[in-house]
């Protein structure tokens, strides 16, 4: 939860939105030890919301993103697109490990 927080700013807010402030300085895995699960998913709804209002500011999916990821302008669906594949990826970790700690395999 606490890198895709950090890949939301970085793809809605930084390249759809063009806030430079959004651009994470670390897009790493490890959690800082003083943030709690509470803190870290807090970080993570703040920034879906923050990404849900650059969707909606960007004029439609269609539109080139703001800031060019590797010199190209793509489109702000093509950013949902990754980021749903990138969610979907992480979220598959997550329930890896959440079967190996309980057993569970949800069949």
């Amino acid at each position: 939860m606490h890198h895709l927080a950090a890949a939301e700013r970085l793809w809605f807010g930084y390249h759809v939105a063009g806030h430079k402030s959004d651009k994470p300085e670390d897009m790493g895995m490890d959690v800082p030890v003083d943030r709690s699960a509470e803190q870290v998913l807090a970080g993570y709804r703040s920034a879906v919301e923050a990404s849900d209002a650059a969707i909606r500011s960007a004029g439609g999916l269609g539109r080139p993103v703001v800031i060019p990821v590797d010199s190209r302008f793509l489109s702000v669906r093509w950013v949902l697109a990754h980021m749903t594949s990138e969610t979907a990826r992480h979220a598959g970790h997550a329930d890896i490990l959440r079967e190996q700690i309980d057993g569970t395999t949800g069949r």
